[in-house]
């Protein structure tokens, strides 16, 4: 298989921090804080510690929809977590996530604070919050919408660490693992192509939290976004993905949204901190970064 020799796994596995590949510096068998280390709290009830991955993305084009609808309560404050430098290994963010990955949610609004991990429970905390906005109340379309939601959970771990992982990160190619994930990958997008084809979006014909939480994902992927795999897995078949893509992708909330926390790509695309709606004008980084 590529050149790759047969592994016979020993007895008692032993972590071996050289065999990590590209993210061996922040992956251990361990949980808990490495460091010491507070988070800030801004002005806003809504305080989310986050960087703009998939996952990421997620929450933010949520709270960006949230105050296109005028829900003037989900202003919120976002702050950079480099994943990188091992920011979500710091006492402060382990305390609002014990698994240590983005994005963490602190609701500041009532009397005690209420901390919100995993990105699909970050959604329906505040879609309930805010009067059942993008989660459907007929019982009917609202276990449809949950049930992609979940869909998404479940799914993109076999996309993100399992195919993203061997074929674009992996420190040699194995044959074997990249098929194996790019098999799955390609049926899950059959899975969504297939939905998509009868109906506008994933829970019917409404815009829902189970769109916020695929598109970023799969939506990336089919537009050929995600790990150069775009040819590698013929993407451009799917046309009905497609589609629900480029129309999701129009939405001025979710453009915002992509931007929250981005840390690469073109300087106007990238707003490390956001902290007010007029941070998209006055706080990319081509902004911060020109001479004054």
């Amino acid at each position: 298989m590529n050149g790759t020799t047969a592994y016979t796994p020993p007895t008692v596995w032993s972590w071996n921090k050289e065999s990590g590949g590209r993210f061996a510096n922040i992956n251990r068998p361990i949980a808990g804080a490495t460091h010491e280390k507070d988070l800030p709290v801004g002005k806003h009830p809504l305080q989310l510690y986050s960087l703009a991955t998939p996952n990421g993305v997620k929450v933010t084009v949520m709270l960006e929809e949230l105050l296109a609808l005028g829900h003037t309560g989900a202003e919120y404050d976002a702050w950079l977590i480099r994943i990188s430098d091992g920011d979500q290994f710091g006492s402060g963010f382990v305390a609002v996530n014990p698994n240590s990955k983005i994005p963490a949610l602190m609701d500041r609004s009532g009397d005690t604070p209420i901390r919100v991990f995993e990105s699909g429970a970050i959604l329906q905390h505040l879609a309930e919050k805010f009067g059942g906005a993008f989660l459907p109340t007929e019982r009917a379309a609202r276990a449809e919408c949950l049930s992609w939601l979940f869909w998404q959970m479940g799914s993109a771990p076999y996309l993100g660490g399992g195919f993203g992982h061997f074929y674009a990160y992996a420190p040699t190619k194995i044959e074997y693992a990249i098929d194996r994930f790019a098999m799955e990958t390609k049926r899950q997008l059959d899975v969504l192509d297939r939905r998509l084809a009868e109906s506008r979006y994933l829970a019917g014909n409404d815009y829902t939290i189970a769109d916020m939480a695929v598109w970023p994902w799969y939506g990336a992927l089919a537009k050929g976004q995600l790990y150069e795999s775009g040819e590698f897995l013929q993407v451009s078949e799917y046309k009905n993905v497609l589609r629900w893509a480029d129309e999701i992708a129009k939405r001025p909330a979710v453009q915002r949204g992509r931007m929250v926390n981005r840390a690469w790509g073109q300087p106007n695309s990238q707003l490390h901190e956001r902290h007010d709606a007029s941070d998209f004008e006055t706080r990319t980084q081509d902004k911060l970064e020109t001479p004054t």
